[in-house]
């Protein structure tokens, strides 16, 4: 199952690093695995447990290695499963995980299928608006479409901005979205 290659390769990647802690391929895949294993997570305090161990990793890496995205987009990724976890003290791991997707955009727009752009974009699509958090509309939006711009074949770049176009009420923008998808598949 999905969950159970998840686990698996976290144990993998987990005795790698520990192994090379100081190998910065180890320590981005280690990160990259918290987070795939963290979706599985069946509390919030295994969710934490899971998403601090892919954070330290990151850290670690990010700062030995500030040049290599993929340190700065899976730490990104590691705080928003921390932040899932959270209710009030969200709101600083929202705003270091915007910090982080903006850094591996500027190191790779291209990573991931353009993920920093599709990742800010949906940070900013589904975090609570000013003054709460840093959600909004009109930054979501140009990411989306970057991502979907930059990999127009990768469907979750197309699903993404059409579920922004459909809750937005942009029934034009959304039908477009809709036969693009209807065509990839």
């Amino acid at each position: 199952t999905p969950a159970e290659r998840a686990e698996t390769n976290f144990v993998e990647t987990r005795k790698s690093y520990q192994k090379n802690p100081d190998d910065t391929e180890a320590a981005w895949k280690f990160g990259r695995a918290c987070f795939d294993w963290a979706e599985f997570a069946g509390n919030d305090s295994k969710r934490e447990e899971i998403a601090n161990q892919g954070i330290e990793a990151c850290k670690k890496e990010v700062l030995n290695h500030p040049e290599i995205v993929q340190g700065h987009y899976y730490l990104a990724m590691n705080l928003g499963q921390l932040a899932r976890t959270k209710l009030f003290s969200a709101l600083n791991l929202i705003k270091e995980m915007e910090s982080e997707f903006k850094l591996a955009r500027c190191l790779d727009e291209n990573f991931d299928f353009a993920g920093p752009d599709r990742n800010l974009g949906l940070l900013y699509f589904q975090a609570p608006s000013w003054p709460t958090s840093i959600g909004s509309h009109s930054k979501a939006r140009p990411h989306l479409e970057r991502a979907a711009k930059l990999y127009p074949n990768y469907p979750e770049n197309r699903l993404n901005l059409l579920e922004a176009y459909l809750k937005w009420g942009d029934k034009k923008d959304a039908q477009l979205e809709s036969n693009a998808l209807k065509e990839l598949w």
